[in-house]
């Protein structure tokens, strides 16, 4: 069960793939983590309940029923990457996309940030979840979104649409 949020405002469980039936507003998880400018973004495996095969940012998920948003943000990284590492919260965005199949995702997300001193290959990732991954720079990616958006998914194109709203930017 995962968080869902009614109309006044107030969370009630309900199960995942009934949310995304229903396009009822939950609760959501990215994560990001930068090698300096760098994103580490992944490759959903094909075998996934929506969006199989598409590329996403490093990391998103929904928290279990009673989880905190950065609990689930820290278990999540490890179990699709296996990566530990600090994260900071950054900010709260809610986006609403159709991502086939009936399903519809209507999230509002917990962003998270994650930094590493360079860029590294990342061997240990969970392959039932992810099928590849790569370290990629902002300017390719929008180009490679704009060339080719139907290998990403909805949301890594909502985000780079809007990525003030993630405040994900570091101070200078």
């Amino acid at each position: 069960m995962i968080p869902a949020i009614a109309g006044d405002g107030s969370l009630f469980p309900i199960g995942k793939i009934d949310a995304h039936r229903r396009g009822q507003l939950h609760m959501a998880v990215s994560v990001f983590v930068f090698a300096g400018e760098t994103l580490l973004v992944q490759r959903r495996a094909m075998d996934k309940y929506h969006c199989g095969g598409q590329w996403a940012n490093t990391c998103c998920t929904h928290p279990h029923w009673g989880e905190s948003a950065s609990d689930c943000a820290h278990r999540r990284l490890f179990e699709e990457l296996g990566l530990a590492m600090n994260l900071d919260a950054c900010g709260i965005v809610d986006y609403r996309a159709d991502v086939g199949n009936g399903l519809v995702e209507n999230e509002r997300v917990h962003v998270f940030r994650g930094d590493v001193a360079g860029e590294f290959p990342v061997r240990s990732f969970n392959r039932r979840e992810v099928m590849d991954v790569a370290w990629i720079g902002p300017a390719k990616l929008r180009r490679q979104v704009q060339d080719t958006p139907e290998r990403f998914t909805p949301w890594i194109r909502i985000y780079l649409d809007r990525w003030p709203e993630l405040a994900l930017q570091r101070a200078a």
